[in-house]
């Protein structure tokens, strides 16, 4: 029979964390973060990681796990997540995979197979060069002949995922679009896939507050750190949300003020593409947070329908 697996979807801000802390008290579960910066030490408020205590009340897998230098790939996502899921199961809990980045939550639930798909830094080197000499337009027109089908899900402003596209085609000579097709369910779980959403201009207004509190905590400083220590403007770590912005106003590329307002915009619309992503997923159960009343209410109906329908 297949292990039960707990999975908690939405786009930033709407408040998974919260929600999935509530819903492992009440269950006696375990997190495994499925946020593709989480994973970074030293990044702590762009991704917005739980906090120590709210850790230490709840035990948490896939956080604070590669260095902001070193290459990290779904592929390695899915081995040390897998890992991490056989650990939970091993002691009689129950893993509960939380996050926004759909394609590490596709790499757990369905069987994508990411042997194929090498990785070549000096190509990846040569697209970064490219991306500042002749602009982000230019490598997105590249994807769009090549592999039109993951251009047309990704945005111009996507540079990361746009180079990791067509590192993918050139490495493999298949559309990175090819990769999610005829995707089969992992042999290995029985998951229940829960997405949390709210009226948009509600998200919006949480992503604004958000992006107050990350300044007042210090984001400045926290980059600052990390370029003191070695980190640079090319790296996916500082591709992040938070990070980019931050470092184009600390080279002078703009104010401190016009980096906020460019990053609650960049919030906004990385906010859209999730949606969109998860909203293709029809096995998804929605929970509108504000329509529901509250997280607490919001994480008692999941643990609800957990206990009644996700069997061991």
């Amino acid at each position: 029979m297949k292990k039960p697996l707990a999975v908690i979807v939405g786009p930033t801000a709407v408040g998974k964390t919260d929600v999935s802390i509530l819903v492992a008290k009440q269950l006696g579960g375990e997190i495994v973060s499925a946020d593709s910066m989480q994973i970074y030490k030293f990044m702590n408020i762009g991704p917005a990681k739980p906090t120590p205590e709210e850790m230490k009340d709840v035990k948490h897998h896939m956080i604070d796990i590669v260095e902001p230098w070193q290459d990290y790939s779904v592929a390695q996502f899915q081995r040390q997540a897998r890992r991490c899921i056989e650990g939970i199961h091993s002691r009689g809990r129950l893993p509960i995979v939380v996050g926004g980045t759909g394609l590490y939550i596709n790499s757990l639930i369905y069987d994508l197979n990411f042997t194929n798909t090498v990785s070549d830094p000096r190509f990846r080197a040569e697209l970064q060069k490219l991306a500042r000499e002749r602009g982000k337009e230019y490598l997105y027109e590249r994807l769009k002949r090549v592999d039109p089908g993951t251009a047309k899900r990704l945005h111009v402003n996507d540079l990361r995922r746009v180079i990791r596209a067509l590192e993918v085609y050139h490495c493999s000579g298949k559309p990175m679009s090819e990769y999610n097709t005829g995707m089969r369910d992992a042999e290995l779980y029985n998951p229940v896939i829960f997405g949390l959403t709210m009226p948009r201009q509600e998200l919006y207004r949480r992503i604004e507050k958000r992006v107050d509190r990350m300044m007042d905590e210090g984001l400045v400083d926290e980059v600052k750190g990390l370029l003191e220590r070695g980190c640079t403007r090319e790296m996916v770590s500082m591709q992040g949300l938070g990070y980019k912005e931050v470092i184009g106003y600390l080279e002078g590329e703009y104010s401190l003020s016009e980096a906020v307002e460019l990053l609650k915009r960049n919030t906004r619309r990385f906010a859209k593409r999730q949606f969109t992503w998860f909203k293709r997923d029809d096995r998804i159960i929605w929970m509108d947070i504000h329509e529901i009343g509250d997280k607490d209410r919001t994480a008692d109906r999941i643990v609800h329908y957990i206990k009644l329908n996700l069997k061991a």
